[in-house]
């Protein structure tokens, strides 16, 4: 074996104790996301099954809940940051200031939300509705989707609320709590989807409606079961003890999260609605492409699940590596976990194609052409899955630096600086169809991974972020 050979063999394979480490973090974490992504897909396929217009306008609702969704986790990733390190550092303080800090900041995005939602639910809706197709199906597309948002609002407080304790606790390296809440409140959901959408056990079908009453009830269970353990346990969990005496947090701390997390907020904010604009500007193809990257994002979200949980990883192991001044093993750690992420995303790539001309066929409610859409944006996701996978653990790695602006212009920078301009140009300029469209913007992630090689290459990311002056 050449020394080049073993050279990289000890800078990307990790040791036992390494592997033992990340399953330990990420397992929990798979698990979750791989249940709650296979319940989302069971009531996609439960809202298919009503039609290709209830489909689709649970598709476009739930868009611009993604976009308050990443708001709530932009904004609380800032503290997020201070939490892990001052926990590595042993400042339980610290971490119980940050925690205020995300009760804050989820109030403030609440009422942004309800504002939005409630005073411009059709005009951002008919964004979705561009494309060429039946007015007819356009008009119950935008129906079903106000009656599905309005509903499902009720669990904003829920979410926002579930994510700052559940946060909080993975920064501990406390990842089962929030697994077993939120596969319960996967499993409530649905449970509760096929007894509402179609009216079982002499409950009232009330299919789009339902859907939306369903998930709200799950939002609750989440919550409740997180906040029950925690403040139960809270000679564990000591960070919750005076937590709610007051909301008052240091002017440092407070002004030092405040500059390091604008950023991140504003990242997921701009990110998540270049990625709805993404979806619009293919929606231009045709009113059908809605439901095809409705049934894409649902099942190649299932596969996704090893890779995203990889971002928690990263978090946690380096997070609490910085803020212990343990910068070698930090920087060791990345380069191991950026290799772990790409064989997995490969392997999970694999079985996406292999499965891709399958699953779109339980969607009953939907026409032939939109499984076959389907199918085929399905393959392309799963080509570019180790691109997604490499680019995801390099942006948390930036993050977990406290480099924020970075990770701005990483993220949502590179989403309307390359990603929607390519989107329009493919699908205005060039008339593309939709697959020929998406695989382009897809590919152009490469452009993505080679910025983020050199970003993290550099080390200018390493820092201790827990002396607050």
């Amino acid at each position: 074996m050449s020394s080049w050979t073993q050279k990289m063999r000890r800078t990307l394979i990790g040791d036992r104790k390494f592997y033992a480490t990340v399953l330990a973090i990420i397992i929990p974490v798979i698990i979750q996301n791989g249940i709650s992504n296979f319940v989302n897909l069971l009531d996609n396929l439960m809202v298919g099954a009503l039609g290709d217009a209830q489909m689709s306008g649970v598709s476009i609702a739930n868009q611009l809940i993604f976009i308050f969704n990443l708001a709530i986790f932009g904004g609380l990733a800032g503290p997020g940051i201070f939490g892990a390190q001052f926990y590595g550092a042993g400042d339980i303080e610290g971490l119980r200031n940050t925690f205020r800090i995300k009760l804050l900041e989820s109030l403030l995005l609440l009422a942004l939300a309800f504002a939005a939602f409630i005073g411009f639910s059709d005009p951002l809706i008919s964004l979705f509705l561009q494309g060429d197709g039946d007015p007819a199906m356009a008009r119950d597309m935008l129906q079903n989707g106000h009656d599905y948002l309005m509903v499902i609002m009720i669990g904003l407080p829920a979410f926002a609320l579930a994510q700052s304790y559940a946060g909080t606790l993975r920064e501990m390296g406390e990842t089962r709590l929030p697994m077993i809440a939120s596969v319960a409140a996967v499993a409530t959901n649905a449970v509760f989807n096929y007894l509402l959408i179609f009216g079982k056990l002499g409950l009232p079908r009330m299919e789009v409606v339902g859907a939306a009453v369903a998930t709200v009830i799950s939002r609750y269970v989440e919550l409740a079961i997180v906040v029950i353990f925690t403040h139960k346990h809270h000679q564990r969990f000591t960070f919750i003890e005076g937590a709610y005496k007051t909301l008052r947090v240091p002017a440092a701390l407070l002004k030092k999260v405040a500059r390091m997390g604008a950023p991140l907020l504003a990242n997921e904010l701009l990110w998540s609605i270049g990625m709805s604009t993404l979806t619009a500007v293919y929606s231009m193809c045709g009113l059908t492409v809605v439901s095809a990257l409705s049934i894409t994002f649902t099942i190649s979200n299932l596969f996704n699940s090893v890779y995203m949980s990889l971002g928690t990883a990263v978090s946690v192991m380096v997070g609490q590596s910085l803020g212990a001044g343990k910068f070698e093993k930090a920087k060791a750690d990345v380069w191991r976990l950026l290799a772990f992420g790409a064989a997995g995303a490969v392997t999970m790539g694999l079985l996406l194609i292999l499965f891709a001309p399958l699953i779109p066929r339980a969607y009953s409610g939907v026409t032939e052409d939109v499984r076959q859409m389907a199918t085929r944006l399905l393959i392309v996701t799963a080509c570019a899955m180790p691109l997604y996978s490499f680019a995801h653990c390099t942006y948390f790695t930036l993050r977990s630096g406290g480099k924020t602006i970075i990770t701005f212009l990483f993220d949502s920078g590179y989403t309307w600086a390359i990603s929607v301009p390519l989107a329009l140009l493919m699908v205005r300029a060039a008339g593309a169809d939709i697959i020929l469209a998406y695989a382009v913007v897809e590919a152009a992630n490469l452009i993505k991974c080679v910025l983020g090689y050199f970003f993290v290459r550099s080390g200018k990311w390493i820092q201790n972020l827990t002396h607050v002056t």
